[in-house]
């Protein structure tokens, strides 16, 4: 047989496709949708991330120490020992009704109105976004998304062979000219927009919100080009300092699908998320739950459920806010104190800071040399389908204290200096005379810009 330039032995094959070698016998016989299968980046950091001696401003993960976890282990011995054998057997696929009813309370705030039967509960909200995805888009689809945008959201949309077309986001959100002009773009290019993927709360990774006033028109510009608009909601009751906005979904019910996560609010380990859809979605969207996966766990269900009865979980959302808060502040003083040259979003709830470096920088590149310096952080390219973000990288304050949050921005702020002295030394030239200003707003700059 003959061998490629690595000894590996080629199997030869019909069809015309690739060419098997010894590392895995079925790289020919693989979906072709399995080619935009990639690792996230984000996944990619778990390892290093979780090290003792690195401060990690990477993962958002919630803080579970603020619950009070002995309330829950009493809740969860109370289920098994009284209703083991429900919550320990296969359920209904649509989800345990006494729990799509909770999760109507739950959504009150954000003017979600909807009856238990519009719920379908999921595997976490990663699942709904897949479902939805799986029974809209065909490949060549295109999804608008935010720029930046969730980095597991992009990872569906190029798993179902999506194309992702990027809007501008600025301090108010998701800029209603610039879809609308994205939408007249592709329509003129015979294009077809199957889903407008927002997450307009505390955003994921820009951490800005979208503004009351702008929520009406991204509907009705939605509207009037046929998208359906995904709304993604995992942060929505985690504001700092004022209620929730108005969902997207309250301004058309019958034009949005609602998506909603237990991971942030309460804990993820229970992977409870759900969809309110139209009724004939939300049928659609049953049937591929239960091709996917029967049913969801109905042991995480209850114990949701019963966590949400026993449990004054209102005020538990206010400790997490608060808690939220001081490390979003102590984020954001550190980055005034130790990094000026940069800018950054100003959150009003949620987990995340976006941060732009100075011009040259690049975040993705630099990464290793702050792992190095024992900080973690992720590189803006996460949250782009098309190469931009370079430049960029997002801060995540939810997990560590603010002490350690200040030492992570001390450690980073040395990285960034050293780089600026390289590319002053040996790169473009133009940090020299680079001042010291800060701005907030959301910048997401194309490969010419990093």
């Amino acid at each position: 047989m003959p061998e490629d330039d690595d000894g590996m032995t080629q199997q030869p094959v019909g069809g015309g496709r690739a060419a098997g070698s010894r590392l895995d016998r079925w790289v020919d016989t693989y979906a072709l949708r399995t080619s935009g299968m990639t690792a996230s980046e984000i996944r990619a950091l778990f390892a290093v991330a979780s090290r003792p001696e690195v401060v990690s401003l990477a993962g958002g993960m919630p803080y579970l120490s603020a619950l009070p976890l002995d309330v829950v282990a009493e809740s969860l011995a109370r289920l098994v020992a009284e209703r083991g054998a429900v919550a320990l057997q296969y359920g209904s696929g649509q989800g345990d009704p006494g729990l799509r009813a909770k999760i109507i309370d739950v959504m009150a705030p954000q003017q979600v109105d909807a009856h238990p039967d519009d719920v379908v509960v999921t595997t976490g909200s990663q699942q709904a976004l897949d479902l939805v995805t799986r029974i809209f888009v065909d490949p060549g689809d295109v999804v608008i998304a935010e720029a930046p945008s969730y980095v597991g959201a992009l990872g569906v949309f190029r798993a179902y062979q999506a194309e992702v077309v990027h809007v501008p986001l600025d301090d108010d959100g998701l800029v209603p000219e610039a879809l609308e002009a994205a939408l007249q773009s592709l329509r003129a290019q015979g294009r077809r927009v199957k889903l407008l993927y927002t997450v307009p709360n505390h955003h994921n990774p820009a951490g800005v919100t979208l503004s009351a006033e702008r929520r009406p028109r991204i509907v009705e510009i939605a509207r009037r080009y046929g998208v359906l608009v995904l709304e993604d909601d995992p942060y929505g009751l985690l504001g700092f300092d004022a209620d929730p906005l108005p969902s997207l979904h309250s301004h058309d019910p019958e034009g949005v699908v609602y998506l909603g996560s237990f991971s942030k609010t309460f804990a993820p380990g229970f992977r409870v998320g759900w969809a309110v859809a139209p009724h004939a979605v939300r049928e659609k969207l049953v049937l591929a739950s239960e091709s996917a996966i029967l049913c969801p766990s109905a042991f995480s269900q209850l114990a949701v459920a019963t966590y949400l009865e026993d449990h004054d979980w209102k005020h538990q959302v206010g400790v997490f806010r608060d808690l939220y808060r001081e490390r979003a502040d102590a984020t954001l003083g550190a980055l005034a104190d130790l990094v000026p040259s940069a800018r950054w979003t100003t959150p009003r709830g949620g987990f995340y800071v976006w941060v732009t470096l100075p011009p040259g920088v690049n975040a993705k590149a630099m990464l290793p040399r702050a792992v190095t310096a024992r900080v973690a952080y992720v590189p803006g390219t996460a949250f782009f389908a098309d190469g931009q973000g370079r430049r960029s990288l997002r801060l995540s304050y939810c997990y560590p204290t603010s002490e350690r949050i200040r030492e992570g921005v001390r450690r980073l702020a040395s990285v960034i200096e050293a780089e600026n002295e390289l590319l002053a030394t040996f790169g473009p030239g133009g940090l020299r005379a680079a001042g010291t200003h800060r701005g907030h707003g959301v910048a997401s700059p194309g490969p010419d810009l990093s």
